[in-house]
């Protein structure tokens, strides 16, 4: 019995791709070397504009050396300096509290009106995303300068101004965790016929809420800081004290108060820390 051997089957050759056409290399040079001018031209203006100076900054070092000579060692007298600085950073960080949880329902109705998620109305949506605009482009200290006015010095105008720029600031965070929702129980409601109302309660807030707490309790750490900064305009807190021991020379009591805020910040950051653990468990 004969076996009849077949000559190998030719495989045919695998056509080729055209290769797309390489940019040309004289023009991305001259594209690179027009942006590296440009950006170095801004670094040149920004330098000459804002007056920077490493000789000035040389001849302050004795000027530097002799702050740090009476700031150091801090007073810590415990009935004129210590005690009175616990206080403030108390009362500093119940502004920061009051001005974070007073603005949640403000931020929240801006940031439903302003998610495209929730809001089909294009006039509405605009109208809210332009207050979070407004709100969020004053800084808070511009606010509390405006509250001082209104209702004089203290913790409340420092209040006013974080609920305010904060409502801005959250309804635009919350807005966009509302855009990035999940879709399908959206759009299944929206079919089913229901209103942006029960959309938003049903479909997109219990999807969001971890996230829109995280968010809230990164700005709660963030307006206890800028708490500080509205007492240095008249809002109280420790920051009034600051000012007020600067004004006096007093460098060895503001120093004492630099390390209360420092706890204090340290406090919240691992109170922060401790929620944002328990709540992704």
């Amino acid at each position: 019995m004969t076996t009849t051997v077949l000559p190998p089957r030719r495989l045919p050759e695998p056509s080729r791709l055209p290769v797309p056409p390489r940019p040309h290399a004289t023009a991305t040079m001259i594209i690179g070397v027009v942006v590296t001018a440009v950006v170095v031209a801004a670094h040149v203006l920004a330098w000459i504009d804002t007056e920077v100076s490493i000789a000035a900054l040389a001849q302050g070092g004795d000027g530097m050396i002799r702050f740090l000579a009476e700031a150091l060692p801090p007073d810590l007298d415990w009935a004129k300096v210590v005690l009175p600085g616990f206080q403030a950073c108390l009362t500093t960080l119940y502004i920061g509290l009051l001005g974070t949880t007073l603005s949640i329902p403000f931020a929240l109705l801006l940031a439903v009106l302003g998610s495209r998620t929730t809001n089909r109305n294009p006039v509405v949506y605009q109208l809210a995303r332009g207050i979070m605009s407004l709100l969020r482009a004053v800084p808070d200290v511009v606010f509390a300068l405006i509250f001082v006015t209104a209702v004089g010095l203290g913790p409340f105008p420092g209040v006013l101004a974080l609920i305010v720029h904060n409502a801005g600031v959250m309804g635009k965070l919350w807005s966009e965790a509302m855009e990035e929702a999940d879709q399908g129980p959206v759009e299944a409601l929206r079919v089913a016929g229901a209103g942006s109302a029960q959309i938003a309660l049903h479909a997109v807030l219990p999807t969001v809420v971890p996230q829109c707490v995280g968010l809230l309790l990164y700005r709660f750490d963030v307006n206890v800081r800028s708490s500080l900064v509205l007492g240095l305009v008249g809002a109280g807190g420790i920051g009034f004290l600051i000012n007020q021991s600067i004004q006096l020379f007093q460098f060895d009591a503001m120093f004492t108060y630099i390390l209360q805020v420092l706890v204090l910040i340290i406090v919240v950051d691992l109170i922060s820390i401790a929620v944002r653990r328990r709540l992704a468990v």
